[in-house]
């Protein structure tokens, strides 16, 4: 099952990813985290990974 991960040293905590799958991902100490690893089934994870501004979040 694919993961997505966030690249912290790109990571600018803009707050979108958490905002489309919040289930996935939540906003800590100004940029965003993996909560919910196996929980892209609840949200379009694809569409966290590219609505990011720095490429931040990848999906492996």
């Amino acid at each position: 099952m694919a993961e997505p991960t966030v690249d912290q040293d790109l990571c600018i905590g803009c707050g979108t990813c958490a905002e489309l799958c919040p289930g996935v991902f939540e906003l800590r100490d100004d940029k965003s985290w993996v909560i919910g690893p196996d929980q892209c089934h609840t949200c379009d994870c694809a569409a966290a990974v590219d609505s990011c501004p720095v490429s931040a979040i990848e999906i492996r």
